[in-house]
């Protein structure tokens, strides 16, 4: 999660005790000719660890695991940019012993939807709603819903913008546009595929502003928007334990589909899907 810290995982478990002396270790981004180091260690500068600016502080060593063959990377205050795919190679002297490729996945959830339209909108006449969610990652998808018969409005009829804000997490504006009549009734849905969160808020003709919560909907709500601060002071998902057992794994799935209509969530061939909450080694 965004915010939180992690270990990538590189153990050698065909020895159990290591001379640093003898230890060359290097952690690595990208592929190529574009190759940036994330940190290293080189025997001759035992009490230094050399960083990359953007990892500068936040990735970390420890001296005392790698003379048990663990060498795995502590990284700290993980950010969207470090959705990456993260080289450990190790040589004990002149011999290769390990060469893994860790795949960190980064995740944030989205705020609750606040869904608002004009006030006085005479019968018939088009009618403009917008839906705001913000600080989520990855990329959103945006759903509009018909709640009188659950069925997904016409794309021709909603604009969706995404940016990515400050933090480099992503916030989404959506506008819909529909003719106004005295049983308007529709729902805004922000899926992040990635957490399985479905964010749900309603609009209806007797409502401007509506903030969605997890059990109601509220009426002209003041900014309910949590701010999730870091070590840093910065704006920050708060950190959840990356491994899901598998009942919260059942539990979140049964969630997220009673949030939002299964028939038409995580459809077949309707987007890729994106890798589970979790730290893929690949030797």
């Amino acid at each position: 999660m965004v915010g939180s810290d992690v270990v990538l995982n590189c153990i050698y478990t065909k020895e159990s005790s290591f001379d640093l002396k003898d230890l060359f270790v290097y952690w690595q981004i990208g592929v190529a000719d574009k190759l940036m180091i994330v940190t290293y260690y080189l025997p001759q500068n035992r009490s230094a660890r050399h960083y990359n600016n953007q990892y500068k502080d936040r990735a970390h060593l420890s001296l005392d695991s790698m003379k048990r063959g663990d060498f795995s990377l502590h990284l700290y205050n993980v950010t969207p940019q470090d959705e990456q795919k993260f080289n450990c190679i190790v040589f004990q002297k002149a011999q290769r012993i390990l060469d893994v490729v860790v795949t960190l996945h980064v995740a944030a959830p989205y705020s609750m939807p606040m869904v608002s339209t004009p006030s006085g909108t005479p019968e018939g006449e088009e009618l403009t709603i917008t839906c705001t969610s913000m600080g989520g990652y990855p990329r959103p998808n945006v759903f509009w819903i018909n709640k009188t018969d659950n069925s997904l409005l016409d794309e021709a009829l909603q604009n969706s913008t995404v940016s990515v804000n400050a933090l480099g997490l992503y916030d989404v504006v959506s506008v819909l546009r529909v003719r106004w009549t005295p049983n308007l009734n529709v729902d805004c849905c922000i899926e992040n595929v990635l957490l399985l969160q479905n964010l749900t808020s309603s609009q209806t003709e007797e409502t401007e502003t509506l903030m969605g919560t997890k059990d109601s909907i509220t009426k002209n709500p003041e900014d309910t928007h949590e701010r999730r601060t870091g070590a840093t002071g910065t704006q920050v998902a708060v950190p959840v334990v990356l491994l899901l057992g598998a009942v919260l794994a059942a539990a979140a799935a049964v969630w997220a589909y009673r949030r939002c209509p299964r028939h038409w969530t995580y459809t077949a061939g309707a987007r890729a899907a994106r890798p589970e909450l979790q730290l893929t080694d690949h030797a």
